[in-house]
């Protein structure tokens, strides 16, 4: 069944009113973590149209999967395409905009609001959810996406350091990068619990995501993700 079909529009392209296909995933690297989108796009014989696939920066996966969506019904209404069918692994945002899940997360309802205009503007439009082996096109751009982000040259890494020194912790992700703070600093009144930190490498380098820093001496533990 079409959700929120809406009256004929004029001065659109003229494009034969037939369906395009969309397929489209999102992820994050930590959650939030480093965080993309990707998403294919064909025409009703299954030839590509489009592919898409951006870095978002330090996001969760909900916000990727929702980005996924509203870049491809952006595609959809440049274009001209005014019938779409979406597919996504994301049960949780297919739900909400078919309306059978709420949306109560601040975070996510102006996506969720933003990607309700966005389907109104369409004549048609349908959105199911497949799992992941069958989104496996989109799912390959996302990475492709957040490859690009850490600039991967080599593998990500997480970072599995001793405790720290007292007084040395890891800074927050900044606001700036659109991330969550999930650090906080050790108590100097007693000794720091051992902390988990996540990276990538980079010319032979480890770098920290959200400016985080190590002291001097320390022992890591490199584990490839």
């Amino acid at each position: 069944m079409s959700l929120f079909p809406t009256e004929t529009r004029a001065a659109r392209p003229a494009f034969p009113a037939t369906w395009i296909h969309a397929h489209c995933d999102g992820g994050s690297r930590g959650n939030p973590g480093p965080a993309g989108f990707g998403a294919l796009i064909t025409d009703t014989h299954g030839a590509t149209l489009a592919e898409l696939s951006e870095y978002l920066g330090i996001r969760t996966n909900n916000f990727a999967e929702y980005s996924g969506l509203l870049a491809v019904l952006d595609w959809a209404l440049k274009n001209g395409h005014t019938r779409l069918k979406v597919v996504s692994d994301s049960e949780l945002m297919v739900k909400q905009i078919q309306g059978k899940y709420k949306v109560n997360s601040p975070d996510l309802k102006p996506l969720w609001q933003e990607a309700r205009n966005r389907i109104a503007r369409l004549d048609a439009f349908e959105i199911s959810h497949a799992l992941r082996h069958k989104n496996k096109e989109a799912d390959a751009l996302a990475n492709q996406a957040m490859d690009r982000g850490m600039g991967r040259g080599g593998g990500g890494v997480t970072v599995d350091s001793l405790p720290l020194r007292p007084k040395i912790a890891a800074n927050p992700v900044s606001a700036a990068a659109g991330g969550m703070s999930s650090a906080t600093s050790p108590q100097a009144s007693r000794p720091a619990a051992p902390q988990m930190l996540r990276g990538f490498t980079k010319d032979g380098a480890v770098h920290l995501l959200g400016g985080a820093t190590l002291p001097d001496g320390i022992f890591v533990k490199v584990i490839r993700e």
